[in-house]
């Protein structure tokens, strides 16, 4: 059996979106099946409008399947993003990670390779804790951590965070660079994962 990764993200007006693409994208290039999901979104229409970059993301990534449990069964890696909201995860991905305790009950979460991604509005913007922040949950959920370190030139290039790829909403669509180091940053999980399934 060889890397299972579900990519599971929150995006609001695409950025982390854009680097979901990408963790995939690396992902597959590294020999994995995927599933790229989005969580629900939970704003109400009244906010959405009130960011027309917001509304155009809704409507662009409606196709995109939304992440079910079933998904997280499925898998054997997860590559999970959501943008910064006061240093921490967005409440659409937090709800959806607040159903996962039945899986994490049967155990169904642990021992599987996790990774994290994020994009604020400015590089001191709550990046690196919101990444700490998702890596709470994969603690308890016994999960082992794959964050990309230092461990390709990708990751300097896209502003050198070790903790997991990000992006700086603030100053345009996602790079190159970032979207490089999201590669990367998929790749890596895949091969974790394919290792960690052929001595299971």
């Amino acid at each position: 059996m060889g890397a299972k990764v579900a990519v599971v993200y929150y995006s609001s007006t695409g950025n982390v979106h854009a680097l979901a693409q990408a963790v995939a994208e690396g992902a597959e290039k590294a020999g994995a099946e995927v599933r790229l999901r989005r969580v629900p979104e939970l704003a109400p229409d009244a906010a959405i409008d009130s960011n027309p970059a917001w509304r155009e993301h809704v409507e662009a990534a409606k196709d995109v399947e939304t992440a079910t449990l079933d998904d997280l069964s499925w898998a054997n890696a997860y590559a999970i993003g959501s943008p910064t909201r006061y240093g921490n995860i967005a409440g659409q991905l937090k709800q959806f990670l607040d159903t996962t305790g039945g899986l994490w009950q049967q155990g169904a979460l642990a021992d599987k390779p996790a990774t994290g991604f994020t994009s604020a509005h400015n590089a001191h913007g709550g990046n690196e804790s919101t990444l700490l922040a998702l890596y709470n949950t994969f603690h308890h959920w016994g999960s082992v951590i794959v964050a990309p370190g230092f461990t390709d030139p990708a990751v300097f290039a896209a502003g050198g965070n070790p903790y997991g790829t990000s992006h700086p909403g603030g100053s345009g669509p996602v790079t190159e660079e970032a979207l490089a180091a999201a590669r990367h940053q998929g790749a890596r999980l895949a091969r974790f994962a394919a290792r960690l399934a052929a001595t299971a």
